[in-house]
């Protein structure tokens, strides 16, 4: 069976999800964000997290080598940061945006939530790598999360 990789994507599509940034500070590039929708719990005890990156992103060998690194979970007005943090070469995490997490890596101000990671493994997926974290600290807010839906950003109440 021949599966149309057009098709599966939009099937995918169908999964709501959250949006987050993770973060990174490199010792050649400096403080890094991108922008994932792969975000997932895996383990209470030891607290672990994943997310996944393309094996085509420009800073794929800094994600999968890293030591450290942070997920912070957009709220609904943050769109306009996942845009940004999204595109081809805008990775580079802006200190208007970020203060210093507790590993130091960038923590996103004002965050639904922020995960501060260390690596504990790295899988290969496909087309993707997975990167499994163990949180060492977290925080969380009340806010409205930011979603993503069939392509789009999308609000709880559906609008």
């Amino acid at each position: 069976m021949t599966i149309d990789t057009n098709e599966f994507r939009q099937a995918l599509g169908r999964f709501a999800t959250g949006v987050c940034l993770v973060t990174v500070s490199d010792a050649e590039r400096g403080p890094l964000a991108t922008t994932v929708n792969s975000f997932s719990s895996v383990s209470l005890d030891p607290a672990l997290v994943l997310w996944s990156i393309q094996t085509s992103s420009e800073h794929l060998q800094v994600y999968t080598e890293c030591r450290h690194f942070g997920i912070s979970i957009l709220r609904e007005d943050q769109a306009a940061l996942s845009g940004h943090y999204a595109q081809a070469g805008g990775h580079e995490a802006l200190p208007e945006h970020f203060s210093e997490g507790p590993q130091g890596e960038p923590r996103l101000n004002d965050a639904l939530a922020h995960f501060s990671c260390s690596t504990y493994a790295v899988y290969p997926g496909g087309d993707h790598q997975i990167i499994v974290g163990e949180v060492v600290a977290f925080e969380a807010a009340q806010a409205t999360p930011l979603v993503f839906f069939s392509g789009e950003y999308r609000s709880l109440s559906g609008q």
